[in-house]
């Protein structure tokens, strides 16, 4: 083992560099084929779901039509590069229909090579070239081998480490050339040091009959990926890696004598980059981040690799910099390939080793020199993260039967290779419905804007995150861009349809212009004068609510006789709110939010208000408490449906009907808490999409284009909404923010995928 830089370290702790240091930029690719319930590989073509698999920046297909890859796009810090991955696969495995995604590197069940389908990406001349070097690739090395699937881990210094690191370090030559000069080191010493990469991440011990063809099983192996059965070139290629000028000069030279149909064929461990993906521009960009290429997908975790892992890579990447430089020439890397074939064939047998300058050493030995050199790389970060992966691998090498290869290889002596991977598939698709709503990373902003990124991340919509707090996104895809708030604040309406919106008085004024119904009623803008009106409203089912209310809060509704007492407080409740208090006519019938896109009706809810059932043994409040243990239920509009609060407007409402929070209802009685029937006040949530009679439609539309709104909720009192004629109804309001979450994960109902309409809308 090297020895680490003493100026590099001594540079860092004097300067309280550590928290830069750890400041890592990742990308992951991660490949699964698709396969079917009996674990055989899908021969259909790429989901139509995920978009242009030509164009999309984070879901494509990798060989075959049949094999998805999702990228990640560069982020900083493990968490959100490890958050992004498990969107995107969550994203994928929720739009394959009833497919799964294999979890593991080698194949499932293969047909043979000729029904293999290999990726087609279009007629147009740059996509058919595409495909042709996917044909060239299957004659070489057979469709088979091509289906082997991995996780690639792409790596990058802050430019903040780099730019330091240059002016202490660098002697005379420019920024770009030390940059790169760092990433070549980087590669030697990660190509040196690969065999125990593979070891502690090997998870292909076995593999399938029907790639038989290609290997005969090694019982004492790690991955079979990485060794002699895998996927690789057909020999070892010795590429210089001491200057990029040499590097990209042999390269080159390969492709010219037809030994790599392309740089790409190049099947290295770990490759330089750029961020243009120009390969011949490297001389000019210089190497901007790496490529680690060996890392094998686990069937242990959802997401083929787990957090814990990615602190590792990113501790080992950075020992990798700080180790002295040592050579590497033709001999040294020959030898490393030989170790890294040794260690996958043969790295679960104790008694393995490897060669170092000739010399054989204990695999065991070695890996425990390196890993604690490791650890006290991973100890100079405060994240404590750091030491406790690297930990965690040295009682996997301290105690084999751990490691991630040896715990796969016993468990599938339980199972026969595919209902072992399929058992793990299902599991794993549970796992992402369960998420499937919630953007990972970012569970704190409101759902119907995690929803809205989840579904422009799916059509390959580039996001950017402007402000989590106020829920503000930036939206962008080839020469459109968006700014969007709270998922349904677009461009699409002016300042003034929100304003006359957001005061229901304007609202009813302009809807009763244009000849549609609305409650009568009276504003107020002082509470004496409304306190003075109680005789005119007594004995009268009636609604006192602030004039620029949202979510029902300070909304009170009288549909029995109330005391000048109840109305009081009613009054004092909406002016806590609002410095104008409507009071109106209650209009009976069910309460509907018919959403509308420009002059399309695409969701429609009843929405049925906060209530519990009773079972003659428990009190309303401990019912509540019981209703609100439904993991679909939050707060913050973070989830589908809100947890019930027993504030004051619900203790009002119940004290109508004689009863409060301490009272037991007879059991089967549902109890009702309030009378409006928000989603955001603990209400229910009843697709009505499809009941919903044209007329009604057509009202919904006339109003919303009456408002000048393009997306807007609309609240409608009926007593019947299937109704085409003699129409009893009346628009309570328009919602200039309404939420999409309730349309997508209704109550009862189905999902009516209003992220997508709202993207549609906003052109993309």
């Amino acid at each position: 083992m090297g020895n680490m830089n003493k100026s590099y370290l001594r540079w860092v702790q004097e300067n309280n560099l550590e928290d830069v240091l750890f400041r890592g930029v990742f990308g992951i690719e991660k490949e699964h084929v698709r396969v079917t319930e009996e674990g055989k590989l899908t021969l259909t073509p790429h989901p139509h779901a995920l978009g242009d698999k030509y164009t999309h920046p984070y879901i494509t297909t990798d060989f075959s039509e049949s094999q998805v890859e999702i990228i990640t796009p560069p982020l900083e810090g493990v968490e959100a590069a490890y958050s992004m991955l498990q969107n995107l696969h969550n994203i994928v495995t929720l739009n394959i229909g009833n497919e799964y995604l294999w979890p593991q590197s080698t194949p499932p069940i293969l047909p043979d090579d000729d029904d293999i389908p290999i990726a087609e990406f279009g007629d147009s001349d740059d996509r058919r070239v595409q495909k042709e070097y996917r044909e060239e690739l299957a004659k070489r090395y057979g469709k088979k081998k091509q289906m082997i699937s991995g996780i690639h881990v792409n790596f990058s210094f802050p430019d903040t480490l780099l730019h330091t690191m240059f002016q202490q370090f660098g002697s005379g030559e420019s920024f770009v050339d030390f940059r790169t000069n760092l990433y070549l080191k980087l590669m030697r010493h990660t190509i040196r040091y690969s065999w125990l990469l593979i070891k502690l991440f090997g998870s292909s011990p076995v593999f399938h009959e029907s790639y038989s063809r290609y290997c005969k099983a090694k019982k004492s192996g790690t991955s079979i990926r990485n060794g002699r059965c895998g996927y690789g070139n057909k020999r070892d290629i010795y590429i210089p890696m001491h200057n990029i000028d040499e590097y990209i000069s042999e390269v080159r030279k390969l492709v010219d004598q037809s030994e790599l149909s392309s740089h790409k064929e190049l099947y290295t461990l770990i490759r330089p980059k750029n961020r243009c993906g120009d390969f011949n521009r490297l001389l000019e960009t210089g190497i901007e981040y790496v490529e680690l290429r060996l890392i094998d997908i686990n069937p242990l975790f959802p997401f083929g690799i787990s957090k814990e892992d990615l602190y590792f890579i990113h501790s080992f990447f950075l020992l990798m910099v700080l180790l002295e430089d040592e050579p590497m020439n033709e001999e040294l890397y020959y030898e490393e390939m030989k170790n890294n074939r040794r260690v996958a064939d043969y790295g679960r047998d104790e008694s393995s080793e490897i060669m170092i300058q000739g010399v054989s050493y204990s695999t065991r030995s070695v890996a425990l020199e390196v890993l604690h050199q490791l650890k006290s790389v991973a100890g100079m970060s405060k994240n404590t993260q750091y030491q406790e992966s690297v930990q965690a691998f040295i009682g996997r090498v301290e105690h084999p039967d751990q490691l991630y290869s040896h715990r796969i290889y016993e468990e599938l002596g339980k199972y026969d290779f595919i209902s072992y991977h399929m058992k793990k598939a299902q599991e794993y698709r549970r796992v992402s419905e369960t998420q499937g709503f919630h953007l990972i990373g970012y569970e704190d902003m409101e759902l119907s804007t995690q929803i809205l990124v989840l579904d422009a991340l799916r059509r390959g919509v580039s996001v950017e995150i402007l402000d989590r707090h106020e829920n503000f996104i930036r939206l962008s895809k080839d020469n459109t861009v968006e700014y969007v708030k709270q998922a349904t604040k677009t461009s699409q309406d002016s300042y003034s349809t929100v304003l006359m919106m957001e005061h229901k008085g304007v609202t009813k004024r302009v809807l009763q212009d244009a000849g549609i119904r609305t409650p009568q009623g009276v504003s107020y803008t002082n509470i004496e004068k409304a306190r003075g009106d109680y005789v005119q409203y007594k004995g009268e089912p009636i609604v006192i609510k602030p004039n620029s209310t949202n979510f029902g809060i300070g909304i009170t509704i009288f549909t029995q006789p109330f005391s000048n007492e109840d109305y009081s407080k009613a009054l004092e409740l909406a002016f806590q709110h609002d410095a104008t208090v409507l009071v109106e006519t209650f209009i009976p019938g069910k309460e509907y939010r018919v959403f509308v896109v420009g002059d399309q009706v695409v969701g429609v809810l009843h929405r049925v208000p906060a209530n519990v059932l009773g079972d003659g043994e428990h009190t309303i409040e401990e019912l509540v408490e019981e209703k609100n243990q439904d993991p679909l239920r939050g707060t913050g509009y973070r989830k589908p449906l809100q947890k019930i609060i027993l504030g004051p407007e619900k203790e009002l409402f119940l004290s109508q009907y004689g009863m409060s929070k301490y009272t037991v209802p007879p059991k089967g009685e549902t109890v009702y808490l309030t009378e409006s029937s928000n989603i955001s006040t603990g209400g229910d949530s009843i697709d009505m999409t499809d009941s919903i009679s044209q007329k009604y439609k057509e009202i919904a539309v006339a109003a919303a284009q009456a408002m000048g709104a393009t997306i807007t909720g609309v609240d409608l009192m009926t007593t019947d909404i299937t109704a085409e004629d003699e129409l009893e109804y009346a628009i309570i309001e328009l919602n200039f923010n309404p939420a999409i979450h309730i349309h997508c994960y209704p109550y009862k109902g189905k999902n009516r995928h209003l992220g997508d309409k709202i993207l549609d809308c906003l052109g993309f």
